[in-house]
């Protein structure tokens, strides 16, 4: 039986399934928008014009000392210190104390943080054709500036911004161009289904299977951006690809802290920043080896003229294009080879948690994937298309045990949200995080429901703007199809194969810019 949260911070503390499903469709409407003060909301639609608007100084929010603001309450405060595990209970904190909208400052950075998908809405209607973001890894932009590296499509705005969009659009958001890379998503995730049935022990368990995760997607963004097997599902993996492994999680991991310390790294060196230059030198010096020779095969290729249609898909593309440098070219592919360690890896934990816990959710999945995937033969995308409740089970698990906290803006024009003025320039934070268990917006947010997003299900009353985890508009991140097709693969090729189960203390979340477990993660995989 599946669990239900005894605190609204914890995001599982313990569990429950039902006997009886009851999904109480009829209730949905009724909770929609309640969190929502009613003051808050009648001065927002009264108002008409900016200069209307109640000023920007009078948005609610906690106080602080000059410039580092109240960045002592995450040092040695209220919320865990130093070590910003549990930032998201910050943000609860801070939604419950001063409601759906709020700013803070912290370390110098103003940001005004929304919790009302109505006020994320407003901000989406006016960002235009060219959003403006604040970087997800404000230290990652840096690095690369000292590095002189081309900044990537995360870490750009304005024109740089849309010339790298417009060139990567094609191949990375149309869903007909990621079906090409298919077969080698597949064929690693056959090779892995073998490795999990080769490491797991006498009781079936796999107990850092976080460790091997990490492997599965390394190996897998090795063979979409370089066509090359790394080597990570063999027996012993080279070290360089478990270091790799590592230092990337230390990245976000000391980015995290770096987050809540005065921003003294920008002036002079300082050993955490040292710590970071380290790791990512590490994971870009060995990721750009990759990259500098698969491009020298692909010249080799041309010149013998030995080079076929289709070889080195991702590559040739990138290099193909002549407003893209070979800066770009390596910091896009780089981006697409790592991002996936601390997003993809983290999701697939997370679904696969809440099916071990759900076992009537995991079984509904089991039997449609029966239906439409072969156990032998290729997946093709037209079977991935029919697999709506493994979908369905997916985006439930980014609902119940979410990888990011918030979505940032920066808007271009002045705008009018919740009332308050918020100037052009100021970093806006959508904190939805905090209402994904909240009753005014999900029937029974306690529960793992995968039935809402079903076409007869709860989700055509769900506000539109409540759940992106990929973001929203041209801004969406650009690995989100990679991303889906690998986790839909994998999950389809697990069920298939093995019953999964969890038999130790529930699993949790902690904080490194966005969400990981909290434990290496030991589950049970038991042969069908």
């Amino acid at each position: 039986m599946f669990c239900a949260m005894s605190k609204t911070i914890k995001l599982i503390s313990r569990t429950r399934c039902k006997t009886k499903f009851d999904y109480r469709l009829h209730q949905s409407q009724s909770y929609r928008y309640r969190c929502r003060s009613t003051f808050v909301v009648e001065k927002y639609e009264n108002v008409t014009g900016y200069e209307e608007a109640k000023p920007f100084e009078e948005i609610p929010g906690p106080k602080g000392l000059p410039y580092i603001g109240t960045l002592l309450q995450y040092r040695k405060g209220p919320f865990n210190r130093f070590n910003v595990d549990i930032f998201q209970d910050a943000l609860m904190s801070r939604f419950k104390e001063y409601g759906p909208i709020m700013k803070e400052t912290i370390g110098g950075v103003t940001a005004v943080r929304l919790f009302d998908p109505d006020f994320v809405r407003t901000v989406y209607q006016y960002e235009g054709k060219i959003p403006y973001v604040a970087p997800l890894l404000d230290t990652t932009k840096q690095y690369r500036e000292q590095r002189n590296l081309s900044p990537g499509l995360g870490n750009t705005n304005g024109d740089e911004w849309y010339r790298l969009r417009s060139a990567v659009q094609q191949m990375m958001m149309r869903p007909k161009e990621v079906t090409v890379y298919l077969p080698l998503v597949e064929e690693v995730v056959n090779d892995f289904i073998k490795h999990i049935k080769n490491i797991k022990n006498k009781n079936d368990e796999i107990h850092d299977f976080r460790r091997e995760a990490a492997k599965w997607n390394l190996e897998s963004s090795g063979m979409t951006c370089f066509e090359t097997r790394l080597g990570c599902l063999l027996p012993n993996t080279e070290d360089h690809l478990l270091k790799m492994i590592h230092y990337n999680d230390e990245i976000f991991a000391l980015s995290a802290k770096l987050q809540v310390s005065l921003p003294i790294h920008k002036l002079f060196t300082t050993p955490l920043w040292r710590k970071l230059v380290f790791a990512e030198d590490y994971f870009f010096g060995n990721g750009q080896k990759l990259v500098d020779e698969t491009i020298n095969k692909i010249k080799d290729l041309e010149k013998s003229g030995k080079l076929q249609d289709g070889d080195y898909n991702f590559l040739t593309y990138l290099i193909s294009r002549p407003e893209l440098s070979y800066k770009d070219v390596s910091i896009i592919t780089l981006s697409l080879f790592g991002d996936g360690l601390n997003t993809t890896v983290p999701t697939l934990l997370f679904t696969m948690f809440c099916l071990a816990k759900c076992p009537r959710a995991q079984e509904k999945a089991y039997q449609e994937i029966s239906q439409f995937l072969p156990h032998k033969g290729e997946i093709t995308p037209e079977i991935i298309n029919k697999l709506v409740y493994l979908k369905a089970c997916v985006k439930e698990a980014a609902r119940f045990m979410p990888i990011g906290l918030d979505i940032k803006r920066i808007p271009q024009k002045n705008l009018v949200v919740g009332g308050y003025q918020v100037p052009a320039g100021t970093i806006v934070e959508f904190c939805n995080f905090v209402l994904f268990k909240s009753p005014d917006h999900f029937v029974d947010p306690e529960e793992f429901l995968p039935e809402r997003w079903l076409r007869d299900g709860s989700a055509h009353n769900i506000h539109p703007y409540l759940l992106t985890p990929f973001g929203h508009g041209p801004r969406m991140c650009a690995g989100r199809r990679f991303a889906e097709q690998e986790l839909y693969v994998l999950l389809g090729r697990m069920l298939q194969n093995f019953k999964i189960e969890w038999h130790g203390k529930d699993m949790t979340q902690k904080y490194q810019v966005l969400m990981v477990p909290d434990k290496p993660a030991t589950f049970t995989f038991v042969d069908r």
